[in-house]
């Protein structure tokens, strides 16, 4: 390379056509996912105070946030339940039930707006009366037990009519359980997108309030969410995930783990996606709120740091506006 003057790399920044024209990497409204809360009644908007601009919507609601998802061009939304704790359970049988608030979201936007692609969590955490993502007993988690009850979720979500199944419970051999279960059932199509890599972090701290599963939880989630120190053990858990039938995989929480998504894209290069999730959202509006950063600006770059990463998409609570923004042509 010549050195300077002959080499001036500002030359390649100098406005926003050069800088568009020699960009690496493009942010689209392809690559996010909107994740929504659903809760029962009817015309219920119902904000989450520790996450500003984001809503629990009752099953009619939920339709018209499909319906604004398809004009903004977002292609896939992902349903999170609010269940009434008078429905929570140890058996957490409400998990399966057809008629529960995510099968019913589900069916509901499938008939309103076919296009769009569906996709559920399955995790028993929004049914447990006590706040776990498994089935405990004498404070133990149990896996084999915990797995039998997300198959017959998995099951009963892709009755529904759900495209993509989001197995975020971390317990042993649910993804080849869920995988035969489907094929048995005739749901052969029905994607899996396995959070293999979830760790047990600080960050999800909103999202358990707008699910109401904080007040449930009993203890914490280590024994089966893994150790924020361990990277190798995340490259163990997609490997065996894919082995055991998983389409695509991701990363939970997104930004403090960047570096895994790195690690896993270079040596899988499958799918490869990450949650941005609720402590994430919720530190940005905060900031933003008290005018420590442009909150705008903010959101779109954290939000090219995934794609820069190796993320082929990200689920977001800023879906919407980020969608909103590259439409009209945001650099």
């Amino acid at each position: 390379m010549r050195e300077f003057p002959g080499t001036r790399p500002r030359r390649l920044r100098r406005n926003a056509a050069l800088r568009a024209l020699v960009r690496e990497d493009r942010l689209s409204v392809d690559d996010l996912i909107w994740p929504v809360f659903v809760r029962d009644g009817e015309n219920v908007l119902e904000e989450v105070p520790s996450m500003p601009g984001v809503v629990r919507r009752s099953v009619d609601r939920i339709v018209e946030a499909a319906e604004q998802a398809a004009e903004l061009g977002i292609r896939c939304i992902c349903i999170f339940p609010y269940t009434d704790n008078a429905l929570k359970t140890d058996a957490c049988e409400e998990a399966w039930n057809p008629e529960n608030l995510s099968n019913r979201a589900t069916r509901a936007i499938r008939a309103a707006v076919p296009d769009l692609l569906v996709m559920t969590d399955i995790a028993l955490d929004p049914y447990n009366a006590q706040g776990h993502d498994g089935i405990v007993r004498d404070g133990i988690i149990l896996n084999d037990e915990s797995v039998e009850a997300l198959v017959r979720m998995a099951v009963a979500q892709a009755d529904a009519g759900a495209d993509i199944l989001g197995p975020s419970d971390m317990m042993d051999n649910r993804i080849g359980a869920m995988r035969d279960a489907l094929e048995a059932a005739g749901h052969s199509d029905t994607c899996i997108m396995s959070y293999s890599a979830k760790y047990a972090s600080a960050f999800y701290g909103p999202f358990r309030d707008a699910v109401g599963a904080s007040g449930a939880l009993k203890g914490d989630k280590k024994t089966y969410q893994l150790d924020p120190l361990n990277a190798e053990e995340a490259e163990r858990m997609i490997a065996r995930d894919l082995a055991e039938g998983a389409d695509m995989v991701m990363v939970k929480p997104g930004m403090p783990y960047l570096d895994i998504v790195r690690r896993v894209k270079a040596r899988f290069r499958v799918p490869t996606f990450a949650y941005q999730v609720s402590g994430e959202y919720a530190m940005i509006r905060a900031a933003a709120a008290n005018g420590w950063i442009d909150g705008e600006k903010a959101m779109m770059e954290s939000l090219m740091a995934f794609r820069r990463a190796g993320c082929d998409g990200v689920l977001t609570y800023f879906a919407p506006e980020a969608a909103g923004l590259i439409a009209r042509g945001w650099e």
